[in-house]
């Protein structure tokens, strides 16, 4: 049977997202947030909602997803590149992640990774796991800066410090790509993990942001 990625099918309901011309799909936005919506209230229950204010930040991730490389040239997206969404606590960044999973993943996968995850599996298993990432998966390492230092037998390391320059050896040889979400702005990125992590994050990532505004949407 021939797959059909601009249908969505969710229990008994099927939701078409664009069409195909010329064996291309076209998307159709108002489409995409329909079907998000409802995936929305699947994943993450009946409050969920794509607010009005998201929408063009959705816009741009969306259109990434599903890799338009004409749109996102328009917006100064490089669709070779990750990822880095940042925005206050509370504001969407992981549940949009999550939910982008689902858009075009005959396209676009990774896997989400807490980091704050890594740093315990680091602290029990030593440097095994900073092999783990050094590898050409795709991976979104979610809610990076909140995560404590690592420490494995009284021995310190800035372990997603590390794990982000692997990550960017790889994109150098292999256009790996990584995904972050981050409540931290650049400047406090840097004092984190240094300048020689900023210089790379800056060649390895699309940098997408909500308006520092945004409120916590888990209130």
């Amino acid at each position: 049977m021939k797959t059909q990625p601009h249908i969505k099918t969710e229990g008994t309901s099927k939701f078409q997202i664009g069409e195909i011309r010329n064996n291309v799909i076209h998307y159709d936005f108002e489409k995409i947030k329909t079907y998000l919506n409802i995936k929305g209230h699947i994943l993450f229950g009946k409050n969920f909602r794509i607010y009005k204010e998201d929408e063009g930040l959705l816009f741009k991730l969306c259109s990434y997803f599903i890799q338009d490389h004409y749109s996102c040239a328009q917006m100064g997206i490089d669709t070779n590149k990750g990822i880095l969404l940042s925005g206050p606590v509370g504001c969407g960044k992981t549940s949009l992640m999550q939910l982008l999973l689902h858009l075009a993943p005959h396209k676009t996968n990774y896997e989400i990774i807490p980091t704050r995850n890594i740093v315990f599996s680091f602290n029990a298993s030593g440097f095994e796991v900073l092999e783990k990432y050094n590898d050409p998966k795709n991976y979104c390492f979610d809610d990076l800066g909140v995560e404590p230092t690592g420490c494995h037998y009284t021995k310190e390391c800035n372990v997603m410090g590390e794990i982000l320059l692997s990550r960017y050896d790889l994109f150098k040889a292999k256009n790996t790509k990584t995904h972050i979400t981050t409540n931290l702005n650049a400047e406090e990125l840097e004092a984190r993990y240094g300048s020689r992590v900023r210089s790379r994050l800056r060649e390895m990532f699309n940098l997408i942001s909500f308006d520092s505004s945004t409120t916590d949407k888990r209130k």
